[in-house]
């Protein structure tokens, strides 16, 4: 197996515990506050690792600030901030039910930006693997699919899925001779920043986040997993496979969140679970063996 397919299970097997951490912890840490103690972290953890290499990258990065704004604002600032809103207004099973619609989101602007085709058998793969995500969902049951309410925080979590596809889309341009550690501490960073001033204004009109040991423990999961490693993984794993074939990864999300259920809130795996995680690794085959996937593989630039 490609080491970039490799990476992006990594990432999103860590994201996975992304929702779960929203939603466990919306009656104790406000969004905003969530959002900017995980990227704090993040910058702590990744920037003495990664400074030198920024220092001598400096020329590069203020050509691509621009660039780097907006990937920062999308990918940091904006997107994990509306999960962390989304979490105080609906359950985790629709948070991993929307996120589902991310690869589709990524293969129709690869489509509208890039010109990549979309063949049947593409269009088969990705059915199939929506089929599995839903079958998860719903526990093989149409009642208990039709009867999923929605609410204010599945609008924020669908836009949250749009703006990470975009974000996605960005990491494909990545400039060739900026170090993938540069890009990853110069969006962080950036995002921090933009993050800072709302923090500020919610802190004034609200609190500040009250640290106990489980909030602590969940701020070092998001800021040191769900941020350094899934996000060096995942766009590592753009730039070897392509932003396609790494999207059909993250339809495994509902999986590993069924699997984090059962390991650490004791839910029974059914034949359901099992069923539907075989549709979902069917459908990214059958995608990720298309002649159309390949024709993007062969335009990333390698770092």
């Amino acid at each position: 197996m490609s080491i970039g397919y490799v990476l992006a299970v990594v990432a999103t097997a860590i994201w996975a515990g992304n929702f779960i951490v929203a939603r466990a912890l919306n009656q104790d840490v406000l969004p905003i506050g969530l959002a900017f103690w995980r990227w704090t972290i993040a910058v702590a953890t990744l920037a003495p690792f990664t400074v030198r290499a920024a220092v001598a990258d400096w020329k590069l990065i203020q050509k691509s600030l621009p660039y780097l704004t907006v990937s920062a604002l999308l990918g940091v600032t904006t997107f994990n901030t509306l999960i962390y809103v989304a979490g105080h207004t609906t359950l985790a099973v629709n948070m991993a039910l929307i996120a589902s619609c991310s690869p589709v989101f990524i293969v129709l602007m690869s489509r509208l930006f890039y010109g990549e085709t979309i063949s049947l058998m593409r269009a088969a793969g990705i059915a199939i693997a929506v089929s599995g995500v839903v079958l998860l969902i719903a526990g093989g049951s149409l009642e208990r699919l039709l009867s999923i309410s929605f609410a204010i925080g599945d609008l924020y979590m669908l836009l949250a899925s749009i703006i990470f596809a975009g974000y996605t889309m960005l990491v494909k341009r990545k400039p060739p001779n900026l170090r993938m550690t540069t890009f990853t501490l110069c969006t962080f960073s950036l995002g921090l920043l933009f993050l800072s001033p709302f923090y500020a204004l919610e802190c004034w009109i609200y609190h500040p986040v009250a640290f106990n040991p489980s909030i602590a423990l969940a701020l070092l999961y998001v800021g040191v997993l769900s941020s350094v490693v899934a996000f060096l993984a995942w766009n590592q794993a753009i730039a070897l496979i392509g932003p396609n074939r790494t999207a059909l990864i993250y339809y495994l999300i509902p999986v590993f969140s069924g699997i984090a259920a059962w390991l650490f809130l004791g839910e029974a795996i059914s034949l359901v679970h099992i069923f539907s995680t075989l549709a979902i690794v069917c459908g990214i085959i059958i995608t990720n063996r298309t002649k159309s996937s390949l024709v993007g593989i062969r335009n990333i630039p390698k770092n």
